[in-house]
């Protein structure tokens, strides 16, 4: 499918472009959070049926703790998941996926609650994800048109105007643990415009599986920083439907 296949989002917010790319999020008891933003107010695309593939083994209680260990990153030392509030098919793996596309392509499973990295030779990294919730879900290709680590959000006017409370934070809300962008955020674009989506990291394990947000991709931090370092701009993402 060509980029211009399917439509940009417009809700008032889209066609604001590159100074609203940190607006999908919205605000709770008052309070912005990681999972206000999950429920932030962005309008999707219409959703459709699915696709899947055969797992590998799965990880144990010990090897999952190692690989979503505490990270001391360079800005904000990231702290270690609580694997147990995850169902272990949701961690992160090398898989079987047979596709025809190219290696390094992001393919989102909104469906299965999964983004894969194809690594080539019917082979990829899976990672569980949340995923849009119903009127939100969307399908198509897409591309990186940005990345950012620790970036700001933004709450764009059309927000502040229906949450007055978000008002504070119209100069930007600056990076930190409890932005909800998370440590790391792929922007999704199509023929040039950001989409308002994007697949970012989330410190919120009990999210993983689950239909969340307006739209948007979350991977636990470890997740999202390790597919984030292997993510050029301008790879291409197809999300499928759901």
């Amino acid at each position: 499918m060509k980029y211009d296949s399917l439509p940009i989002l417009r809700d008032g917010i889209a066609d604001a472009g590159e100074s609203n790319e940190e607006a999908h999020a919205g605000l709770r008891s008052g309070r912005l959070d990681r999972r206000s933003f999950l429920l932030g107010s962005a309008a999707g695309f219409g959703a459709l049926g699915l696709a899947g593939c055969m797992p590998s083994d799965g990880l144990s209680l010990a090897e999952a703790e190692k690989l979503y260990a505490a990270v001391p990153d360079k800005k904000f030392p990231i702290p270690a998941v609580d694997v147990g509030k995850i169902d272990p098919k949701y961690y992160r793996r090398k898989v079987r996926y047979e596709t025809k596309e190219s290696p390094g392509t992001i393919i989102v499973d909104p469906a299965n609650y999964y983004v894969y990295r194809i690594e080539g030779e019917g082979n990829a990294t899976r990672y569980g994800a949340n995923v849009g919730r119903e009127g939100f879900l969307w399908s198509g290709d897409a591309y990186v048109g940005r990345k950012a680590e620790w970036p700001i959000w933004t709450p764009p006017k059309e927000m502040i105007a229906r949450q007055p409370e978000a008002k504070k934070y119209a100069g930007g809300m600056a990076p930190g643990l409890d932005n909800p962008l998370g440590a790391r955020t792929l922007y999704l674009y199509q023929n040039g415009r950001y989409t308002l989506y994007t697949i970012y990291s989330t410190s919120d394990p009990e999210t993983i599986g689950t239909n969340l947000t307006s739209g948007c991709t979350g991977l636990l931090t470890q997740d999202m920083m390790d597919l984030y370092e292997k993510t050029p701009v301008k790879t291409k993402v197809v999300v499928l439907p759901a």
